[in-house]
């Protein structure tokens, strides 16, 4: 596994003409597979995504897609969803900047991952290799990852590849980010009580104050705004959380996001 300073200096890419269509396709239903073929020359990818992950943030598939093979990126997500997510770090790199804006360049293969993610998310899907921008957000525990994935029965990425990859990414980001921003129908965010209903199909014993305190955490309300909203001293909030934490299962607030995401089907990440 290898992390590095994405490059902000301009350089060629033997994709260009491609790139015409790809803007034009922004928004629309064929972006991804659009993107896939525009890259063909460049290097073998055979599937793609677009997320958001973070400790702030539910966790979110804002775009993916595959080509040349059936379409298993959605499946992916869920299975990430399903454990490893609430332990990988693979994106974090090692010690590099968390400034918002920062941007790291990683390359990964399947057997550099942990074995239930290899299990779950690489091995059923043949995925093989990653290559993946990361760019962080303004909360420093927040990022945004645009990955592509070579399939197994790809050649292996060479370091003309990867090089490749290293001059593309940054512009890559800019139009996935972009067509996720304008791709329409987006489903309307959950309302209270859907997200009631969800917390209490998990564990029916949530008290009141308890729903109360997972539900204003969902909306991104901070521990003092919580205490403020439901007019409690933040002790007692953590007191509420942590008990509800228990019947849920879970240990902190982006698997409570998690969990919710899950049960929803995780059409967005």
């Amino acid at each position: 596994m290898r992390t590095w300073k994405a490059s902000t200096a301009a350089a060629p890419w033997n994709g260009l003409e491609a790139l015409p269509v790809l803007i034009g396709e922004i928004g629309g239903t064929g972006f991804g597979t659009t993107l896939l073929q525009a890259l063909a020359p460049a290097l073998p990818a055979a599937s793609w995504s677009l997320y958001r992950v973070g400790a702030s943030v539910s966790p979110a598939l804002l775009a993916s897609a595959s080509h040349g093979v059936p379409d298993c990126t959605r499946q992916c997500w869920h299975a990430y969803l399903s454990g490893p997510y609430e332990r990988d770090s693979s994106l974090r790199g090692q010690g590099g900047s968390t400034d918002a804006g920062s941007q790291l360049l990683h390359h990964a293969r399947a057997d550099d991952m942990p074995a239930e993610h290899q299990r779950l998310v690489y091995e059923p899907h043949g995925m093989a290799e990653r290559l993946s921008i990361v760019e962080w957000g303004r909360q420093g525990d927040e990022l945004l990852a645009l990955n592509l994935y070579r399939h197994t029965h790809q050649p292996r990425l060479s370091d003309r590849h990867i090089r490749s990859f290293e001059t593309l990414a940054p512009a890559l980001l800019a139009l996935a980010r972009k067509h996720a921003a304008l791709a329409a129908p987006r489903p309307a965010p959950a309302g209270d009580e859907v997200l009631a209903q969800r917390l209490l199909a998990r564990a029916p014993g949530l008290t009141e104050r308890e729903l109360a305190v997972c539900l204003r955490l969902l909306r991104g309300m901070t521990h003092d705004g919580v205490a403020a909203d439901l007019d409690l001293r933040p002790p007692t909030v953590k007191t509420y959380r942590n008990r509800a934490f228990q019947r849920l299962g879970i240990h902190f607030r982006n698997e409570l996001f998690a969990l919710v995401a899950a049960d929803a089907g995780a059409d967005t990440y």
